[in-house]
C-alpha cells in the first residue's frame, strides 16, 4: 500500500505514521517529495485489515493499493528514476555508463593492464571476476581473494570504482570489503538466500537477468534485495535462452523500455554475454543506448586469444577504443536530438 501524506504534513506526523505501520507488522519505504511525501508499506496480508485504518492517522491524505507484486521496485512507489552512486559515478543519471574489463582476473599484470586500457578508453567502472561460476568443474574458477586484492589495487591506481561477482552467502562480507558494486550473476538471479544477504550490504548491487527469467521474475528478485534494506539495485539485461544458436544468447533489447516503464531502477545491458562474439558488441551497444539503457557492461582483455575465459567475446584494446569513440558520438547525437524535440 502507498500512503500519501498531506502537503502540509509535519515530520513528526510522518514519523508517527511510519511507527504505526511498522507496529502492525509492515516494513516502510519513505520517498520524500518536493510537494508531498509518500510512504510505501510492504509485507504479507496478515496485517492487511489493520492497515486500512492508516487513513485515519493525522497527516495522511489518502492510501493507494500497490497492484504490482514487486512493491518497492515499481513506479507505483516511486515515479522518478533512482540514481545510484559508486564513487563519483552516477548510474541512472544523464551519462551513459560503461563498465569494462576482463571476464576473469588472471594475474596482477593482466588486471592492471586491463584497468589502464578501460580508463584510457573513457570507461566509468572496472569489472573483473575473482569468483567464476563455470559450467565445467575443470574450468578456471577464479583467483578468489587474491583476485579481489588485484582488482581493488587496479581501482585505486586508476581512481575508478570496481565491480565483481559474488557467488555464495559466505563470501558476501569478503567481497563487499573490496568492491564498490556487488554483482549477482544470471545463475544466481533466484538464489533467494544470496539476494537477501546482499540486501543487507551497504554497497550497490547489479542484478543480472537469468537465461530463463521473465521480466516480472527479475523484478521480484530485485524486490528481495530492496525489501532486505538495500535500495541501490541496478538491473542488467544479458540475453535469454531461445531456440536461436547464431549467438550465445538472444539479447532482449525490448526488456529495456519495458523495465523503464515498470520500475524506477536503472537498467544496463551486457552485450558480451548475450552475443558471445566480439564482432557483435558495437552494434548491440549502440542498440542499448538507442532504446534507453543507462549503460553497458563490456568484456575487454589485453590479449583475448590468451584469456582463460570468454576470450571470443572480449574486445582487444583498439576495438574497445573504437567502440568508445562511436558510442560517445552517438550519445552526444541522441542528447542533442532530445533537446531539440523537447
Amino acid at each position: 500500500m502507498i500512503i500519501v501524506m498531506k502537503k502540509n504534513a509535519t515530520e513528526e506526523q510522518t514519523e508517527n505514521v511510519i511507527k504505526w505501520i511498522e507496529s502492525v507488522g509492515y516494513k516502510t519505504h519513505l520517498s520524500p517529495g518536493v510537494e508531498q511525501t509518500i510512504i510505501g508499506a510492504v509485507g504479507d496480508n496478515r496485517g492487511k485489515e489493520h492497515l486500512k485504518f492508516v487513513e485515519s492517522l493525522s497527516g495522511v491524505e489518502k492510501t493507494i493499493p500497490i497492484l504490482k507484486p514487486y512493491k518497492l521496485a515499481s513506479r507505483e512507489v516511486k515515479e522518478g528514476n533512482t540514481v545510484i552512486r559508486a564513487g563519483n559515478i552516477e548510474i541512472g543519471g544523464p551519462e551513459f555508463i560503461v563498465i569494462a574489463g576482463p571476464c576473469s582476473i588472471e594475474s596482477a599484470e593482466q588486471m592492471m593492464e586491463s584497468a589502464f586500457i578501460v580508463k584510457k578508453g573513457g570507461a566509468n567502472i572496472i569489472r573483473g571476476g575473482a569468483f567464476k561460476p563455470r559450467t565445467s568443474p575443470y574450468s578456471f574458477q577464479g583467483m578468489e581473494e587474491e583476485g579481489l586484492k588485484l582488482l581493488r589495487r587496479a581501482g585505486d591506481k586508476t581512481g575508478m570504482p570496481i565491480i565483481t561477482e559474488v557467488l555464495n552467502t559466505s563470501d558476501v562480507d569478503l567481497v563487499e570489503e573490496y568492491t564498490d558494486i556487488l554483482q549477482i550473476g544470471a545463475r544466481n538471479v533466484q538464489n533467494f538466500a544470496l539476494l537477501k544477504k546482499v540486501g543487507k550490504a551497504k554497497k550497490p548491487v547489479l542484478l543480472k537477468r537469468g537465461m530463463m527469467t521473465t521480466i516480472e521474475e527479475l523484478l521480484m528478485s530485485a524486490e528481495y534485495i530492496l525489501s532486505s534494506g538495500n535500495d541501490d539495485v541496478i538491473l542488467c539485461e544479458r540475453g535469454i535462452r531461445t531456440f536461436e544458436t547464431a549467438t550465445r544468447n538472444t539479447l532482449d533489447l525490448s526488456a529495456v523500455p519495458v523495465l523503464n516503464e515498470l520500475t524506477h531502477l536503472p537498467v544496463i545491458v551486457d552485450p558480451s554475454h548475450a552475443a558471445g562474439h566480439w564482432k557483435y558488441i558495437l552494434p548491440l551497444t549502440k542498440g542499448a543506448l538507442a532504446v534507453g539503457a543507462d549503460g553497458v557492461m563490456i568484456e575487454v582483455h589485453p590479449e583475448p586469444e590468451k584469456a582463460v575465459s570468454d576470450g571470443m567475446q572480449s574486445l582487444k584494446p583498439e576495438r574497445f577504443y573504437d567502440l568508445m569513440e562511436e558510442i560517445r558520438k552517438l550519445e552526444k547525437l541522441i542528447r542533442t536530438e532530445m533537446k531539440v524535440t523537447a
